[in-house]
């Protein structure tokens, strides 16, 4: 997947620039610190292109735009409850909307584009519409392969189990196939075989 589109470049020089300003950082797979969220939009990108090389400039976008700068709104700031988690998922899906909305005018797309990206952005018809679930094929991968293991030493394994659990659904047969190709240590393959029973 080549950025072959001016605007598309462009676009993400203005998304890479907003994540850089995350002031968590994380080890990039080069060993170096960088910004989470950089780090994520990356992997996203990443993982897209060996997924789905052909996928539609709106994809693309989307992919790399998906936390863009998610700690601004932070979990903390909603109750710990499942309601207050609802509300900051659905908060930060019309902020990362809005946010690479304006940035994609900034790039000089179209208002048709940029609502498209803002369809996907905020997983409008998942299910139902193939490019919505191909982003969410892409972000559980993602999650996977990176977030899984840390989240996991972090909570008891029968919420970890949940997650799996809830996560399995929203792929599709593609998807569960790549997940299971993933370079899973011993550990996570077994949490992950375990969940799926």
């Amino acid at each position: 997947m080549s950025l072959n589109s001016t605007h598309l470049a462009a676009a993400f020089r203005l998304f890479d620039a907003a994540n850089s300003e995350d002031p968590n950082l994380e080890t990039g797979d080069d060993g170096q610190p960088i910004a989470k969220e950089l780090l994520y939009a990356q992997r996203m990108s990443a993982c897209l292109a060996r997924v789905a090389p052909d996928a539609s400039e709106a994809v693309q976008l989307a992919a790399r735009a998906q936390h863009i700068r998610r700690w601004a709104i932070p979990r903390s700031d909603y109750p710990l409850t499942r309601p207050g988690y609802h509300q900051w998922r659905n908060t930060l899906k019309h902020y990362h909307a809005e946010l690479a909305g304006q940035l994609l005018a900034q790039a000089g797309y179209e208002p048709e584009l940029i609502g498209r990206v803002q369809e996907l952005l905020q997983k409008l018809r998942l299910q139902v519409d193939p490019e919505v679930q191909l982003l969410e094929d892409v972000i559980c991968l993602v999650f996977l392969e990176y977030y899984f293991l840390p989240f996991a030493a972090q909570h008891p394994e029968e919420k970890v189990l949940k997650i799996v659990q809830k996560t399995w659904p929203k792929m599709t047969a593609r998807g569960h196939e790549l997940a299971l190709q993933l370079p899973f240590t011993p550990e996570a393959r077994a949490l992950v075989h375990k969940a799926l029973g």
